[in-house]
């Protein structure tokens, strides 16, 4: 019996293989996802770290007045919360790089096999998740094929993680505060402030636009590059063809803001840029001390780029920009006088130096050099070194028209720089000891010196307020109390000094008694130097240092005539002792810090200490506004003549309100200051040259009055303009008990060009 041929249908076979296909690739994809999951192709991300992905989070200075000053950061980058990023950002966002965005879980499959069919030719399939997934933890895509297809696996995986872990607007938030949109611009706020010079919520829809086009490529569109803008205008047009596409907005809006420029407001934000330059500079080395003596709880240091502390400071961003401002518009002025004084100098910029002191003067400045000390850590000898000093190269160097491209070696740079004047100011609010304002040079890219705190320099006739203040707290001296105009001198034995002290007037002028008060308003030296002998030179140095000043001063009587070296810091903040009733605040840069949570990590507390009385400290106030009312600060109030070559920037000031204040010039002019106080705030100015030979050849542009007192008051111009900050005009407040006479009974005219101070030289 024949067996019966069994026949065997093809289609069951193919649909057998086709089911082994379909559930072999199945069970194979999720294979490969577990044995990912698992770490088989190597370490994922610890929950801890899907937890707190934040990292590398800049360190922001925040001003009094609630204004980012800068940042400390190895990333240019501050968080921002989702309520803090516009509507029409995040529709951009979801429109452009992940339409389905609020439907999938992490990944969307529809737009992955799309990605694989058409070879990226319609763009990626990669979730807005993804890309967080590739930003968070493992960066650019490697070259390498397999490599790259367990980083997309990888990236599978962590999407779906971080799906599970956060929501989709925590998601939306941390891809934007991670994204680097170059430029020092990392996340959407440094972007915002960067590119358009705003808060993220200031956005408008092409400028959210704009930045969402730049997350294809950053480095592609980059707004910055000028042969790149219409490149970016042309992916910022997609962006809003795409939010028209997925109805965010109209295609009538999208037409029209078609049309529009990039809108560009470019605000950089490193180090060297915006305010505060060199009060930053100063904190960042405060906070390294800071850093070591205050642990987290774990033991461990705070890093100050990357933890993301809030450094609340007492610096107002608007009183800090007007004395910028005003330093800006006088010491480019007064440059300009320089300059032309200095065509005439044959050893320019230098005075007082022969070609052998000139010569040695140069060689300092270049052993300090950068330059120099690259040199030598690369082993070159002195010779070498030298040698590259004479060779030219090309470089960019400042100047108040803008830096400027040029050619010149390396050692003229160095004597160029020499020529342009340096000046520092710093503001004090005396009852808190608040540091409002500090600006510590003209320009902190090219001259990174510190003239408020670093530097510390002669102080002259400013110095004199506490040789009065010692007589008035001692022997309770009235302003109208008479002294003779005639040379008076110290035997060296009285105070160990080599020889004997005569101390001369600036004028060489004597004969007569003045009151206290015209002498100190005039700054005549030899009453000053008869008061420091009433009242012995320790008394002074003693006041001198409870009222702040910590440098070392010597126990002698020609510190009665500024001849001590002190920081403008210690000065500004001595002075506002007089204003705060004899009370001394210590001057406050910082507020609070916080860390990245928003827990303050320490409050700052102001300390005091009663140094004069309150009797006292008015006196003095009394004396010093003998100085603006018919002294040497008397271009502070007066109207007449006008000064040679327009030197005192924007005179006539015109200040009618009670202003308490001090110049000082040192010897052969190097150094002219400035102390004014009205009764909330204080203010200094120091105007110099880097080197004490660099200054003007006369006292009538060299001075104080003329070099330092402009900045003052066009600073204090633009303060009184902005009501906001309520700087006040007031009289200083006169005690419930005062026993010492005040006023002299002496009726000056305060506009005539008789009374004008020896110091004082306007052209007529």
């Amino acid at each position: 019996m024949k067996k019966k041929k069994v026949t065997t249908n093809p289609f069951s076979t193919y649909i057998k293989w086709f089911w082994i296909l379909i559930l072999g690739g199945t069970g194979s994809i999720i294979l490969i996802f577990l044995l990912a999951s698992w770490g088989v192709f190597g370490p994922l991300p610890t929950f801890e770290e899907l937890e707190n992905p934040e990292k590398n989070l800049a360190t922001e200075v925040i001003s009094l007045d609630g204004q980012t000053l800068g940042k400390y950061a190895y990333e240019n980058r501050t968080p921002v919360k989702y309520k803090d990023l516009p509507q029409n950002l995040v529709n951009a966002l979801v429109a452009t790089e992940d339409e389905r965005f609020y439907e999938h879980s992490g990944i969307d499959f529809k737009s992955s096999i799309r990605a694989v069919v058409k070879m990226g030719s319609e763009g990626g399939g990669s979730t807005i998740t993804q890309q967080l997934a590739k930003l968070l933890f493992h960066g650019e895509g490697s070259k390498n094929v397999a490599e790259r297809i367990l980083q997309k696996i990888k990236e599978y995986v962590i999407a779906v993680e971080l799906e599970r872990e956060y929501t989709k607007q925590e998601i939306i938030t941390m891809y934007l505060n991670k994204y680097d949109f170059l430029n020092q611009a990392v996340g959407i706020r440094s972007a915002s402030r960067i590119y358009f010079g705003k808060e993220p919520k200031e956005l408008t829809i092409p400028e959210s636009a704009m930045l969402v086009g730049m997350l294809k490529n950053a480095s592609l569109f980059n707004p910055l590059r000028e042969s790149r803008k219409k490149l970016v205008k042309k992916r910022r047009n997609v962006v809003l063809h795409q939010m028209a596409k997925n109805d965010f907005i109209t295609e009538k809006q999208k037409d029209s803001l078609q049309k529009t420029d990039l809108g560009l407001n470019v605000n950089r934000e490193g180090h060297s840029d915006g305010h505060a330059t060199y009060f930053r500079e100063y904190l960042r080395d405060f906070m390294k001390n800071w850093i070591k003596n205050n642990p987290k709880p774990d033991g461990t240091f705070y890093n100050l780029h990357r933890d993301g502390l809030k450094i609340y400071v007492t610096i107002d961003s608007r009183m800090q920009t007007y004395a910028e401002e005003a330093m800006k518009e006088h010491m480019a002025n007064l440059q300009r006088v320089f300059f032309k004084e200095q065509k005439h100098n044959k050893t320019a910029p230098f005075y007082d130096l022969d070609k052998h002191q000139i010569a040695n003067t140069m060689l300092q400045a270049m052993k300090r050099s950068n330059r120099w000390h690259r040199m030598k850590k690369q082993g070159k000898s002195e010779k070498e070194i030298l040698a590259s000093f004479n060779e030219k190269v090309k470089m960019s160097v400042f100047s108040w028209k803008g830096d400027k491209d040029t050619i010149m070696t390396p050692k003229d740079s160095i004597r160029y720089y020499k020529y342009f004047l340096r000046a520092g100011l710093l503001s004090i609010e005396p009852q808190t000891g608040y540091i409002k304002a500090w600006v510590g040079g003209i320009n902190y890219k090219h001259f990174q010196f510190d003239a408020v705190k670093q530097q510390k320099r002669q102080v002259g006739s400013t110095f004199k307020p506490f040789v009065y203040a010692s007589a008035i707290n001692q022997l309770k001296l009235s302003p109208c109390y008479k002294l003779p105009n005639t040379l008076y001198t110290i035997p060296k034995e009285k105070y160990g000094m080599p020889e004997d002290w005569t101390p001369k007037n600036a004028s060489d002028e004597y004969g007569g008694e003045l009151t206290l008060k015209d002498a100190l308003a005039n700054s005549v030296n030899v009453i000053t130097a008869k008061l420091i002998d009433m009242v012995n030179p320790k008394t002074v140095v003693n006041l001198a240092k409870s009222a702040g000043i910590t440098s070392k001063i010597p126990e002698v009587p020609a510190i009665a005539l500024g001849t001590v070296d002190l920081s403008l810091y210690e000065m500004v903040g001595a002075y506002t002792t007089f204003a705060n009733k004899g009370l001394r605040i210590a001057p406050m840069m910082l507020v609070k810090i916080e860390d990245k949570n928003g827990t303050v990590l320490e409050r700052f507390i102001p300390k005091s200490k009663e140094v004069l009385s309150e009797e006292s400290a008015y006196v003095v106030i009394k004396l010093l506004e003998g100085v603006t009312e018919s002294g040497s600060g008397v271009r502070l109030r007066s109207k007449w003549g006008k000064y040679p070559d327009n030197v005192s920037t924007g005179y006539p000031y015109e200040f009618t309100n009670p202003i308490a204040g001090k110049t000082g010039t040192t010897q052969n002019q190097s150094d002219g200051w400035f102390m004014g106080m009205v009764p909330n705030l204080a203010t200094g100015v120091w105007v110099g040259g880097e080197d004490r030979s660099i200054h003007f050849a006369g006292i009538d542009k060299g001075q104080g009055a003329t070099m330092a007192l402009p900045i003052w008051a066009l600073y204090y111009k633009k303060l009184y303009a902005d009501k906001d900050l309520h700087v006040s005009q007031d009289d200083f407040k006169k005690p419930e008990k005062l026993t010492i006479q005040v006023d002299c009974d002496k009726n000056t005219d305060k506009d005539n060009p008789d009374e004008k101070s020896v110091d004082d030289n306007p052209e007529f």
